[in-house]
């Protein structure tokens, strides 16, 4: 590819700020109906390539299949964090029924933290010095506060915003090095 179809594009927001990566799209020809098109990434620092086979109703700019291509990492950050948080890949599946009622206890349980999440993030915008309350950090708060009482709430509740300020911390040390290096 020439260097001038390569464009610097974000795939949306990671842990450590904006993901940069180059982007370039090939038409691919097709009688059928609609835009066939290959997406192309390569990694800005190792050169490593991964494709993307397109398929839209009718022709899109590389913006839009670079937001599209990005939100898949999101979809996979959700199922990740349902498998960790809500022992969503912990039933061993011998009938339907069992696996229909873990799978749908399990979603729920990720619902519930989910909900929480974004009502606490409406209700208290996070103040500079920490980070907004995750569904990871919602989890250790509801285990240690209603269901294992083995260490006292002030002292958790303590620890738990120490955790959040030094996150907070190394967040904003992240993005100024991305910054700086931009």
């Amino acid at each position: 590819m020439p260097k001038r179809a390569w464009q610097k594009l974000s795939a949306g927001a990671g842990a450590k700020g904006r993901r940069f990566y180059d982007w370039a799209v090939i038409d691919l020809t097709d009688p059928r109906p609609g835009s066939r098109q290959l997406l192309i990434r390569r990694n800005r620092s190792t050169g490593e390539l991964a494709y993307y086979r397109c398929y839209s109703p009718a022709a899109v700019p590389l913006t839009t299949l670079v937001r599209v291509a990005g939100s898949k990492w999101r979809a996979e950050e959700f199922f990740q964090s349902g498998k960790g948080l809500a022992a969503l890949d912990e039933h061993q599946v011998r009938r339907y029924p069992s696996w229909s009622r873990w799978v749908t206890l399990a979603m729920l349980a990720y619902a519930f933290l989910a909900v929480v999440r974004a009502n606490e993030h409406n209700r208290h915008p996070s103040p500079d010095e920490l980070i907004l309350l995750t569904c990871n950090e919602i989890q250790r708060l509801f285990i240690t506060l209603a269901i294992q009482r083995a260490i006292d709430p002030v002292h958790r509740l303590g620890w738990s915003l120490w955790r959040r300020r030094n996150q907070a911390r190394s967040q904003s040390s992240h993005y100024r090095r991305q910054a700086a290096q931009a």
